[in-house]
């Protein structure tokens, strides 16, 4: 008890220190300068540059290095005992969860996309699971995974369109223990700011999601370092 209201005063010690930061401190065109980088950086890396020439002990990453290092910084902090990730690509995120499990001595990774790559990376803390996340299947595998007294943190990164993604929080966010996250990646797409023309999104489909619920709240602390590729998709569960 006396550890959470500790939790609770440390949160709102950051949140006022950066409210007198940027009040006194911050420039008045901070928001755009860092809209601007992130689009630099995005649209470079749709030309092979900055995030997806990223690769984690040589496996491409298709993510922001500042987005790895919240990640690992959550996982130090929650040490949860499984990860759901939606959406495998090259693997190189999954080895990325696993590496760092690897060093707080807990923890797997429970990945799962429509294509099967046997060149993925091999570890003893990843499964892999083939199919469509929001299918009924592979839905139920998961749920035989995952075991009751397990916490459990969630990344969404498959299908980035509206519908798909909103299903897959409605979906996954019942696996998500209390305290922990379910993160919706590329939440920047649909000019937010990249992208303008993609059509609703990732961010799209959070509005609508924390529009129906009360026990998920955006995170913002967990954007600190500015760039990121998830603007407002650090859902915590608070209840």
């Amino acid at each position: 008890m006396i550890k959470k209201i500790f939790e609770t005063i440390e949160t709102e010690v950051r949140t006022l220190r950066g409210l007198i930061y940027y009040r006194f401190f911050g420039r008045p065109d901070s928001e755009s300068i860092v809209g601007e980088f992130n689009k630099l950086y995005y649209n470079y890396g749709v030309f092979g540059g900055t995030w997806k020439n990223t690769f984690w002990l040589g496996t491409r990453v298709r993510k922001y290095p500042t987005d790895l290092w919240v990640y690992q910084e959550i996982i130090f902090k929650l040490k949860p005992d499984v990860i759901i990730e939606c959406g495998t690509g090259n693997g190189g995120s999954a080895l990325f969860l696993a590496s760092i499990f690897d060093l707080v001595d807990r923890g797997k990774v429970l990945t799962i996309d429509i294509k099967q790559d046997d060149g993925r990376p091999r570890h003893r803390r990843i499964t892999y699971l083939t199919g469509s996340s929001t299918s009924d299947e592979i839905v139920k595998k998961v749920g035989s995974f995952v075991k009751k007294d397990h916490k459990v943190m969630v990344i969404l990164d498959s299908d980035h369109h509206k519908e798909h993604v909103l299903k897959e929080l409605r979906i996954y966010s019942k696996f998500v223990t209390k305290g922990s996250y379910l993160i919706v990646e590329d939440t920047n797409l649909n000019g937010h700011p990249v992208e303008v023309e993609f059509g609703p999104g990732p961010m799209e489909a959070v509005g609508d999601f924390l529009n129906e619920r009360r026990d998920f709240v955006v995170d913002k602390e967990r954007e600190k370092l500015y760039l990121t590729s998830n603007p407002r998709g650090y859902l915590r569960r608070v209840r």
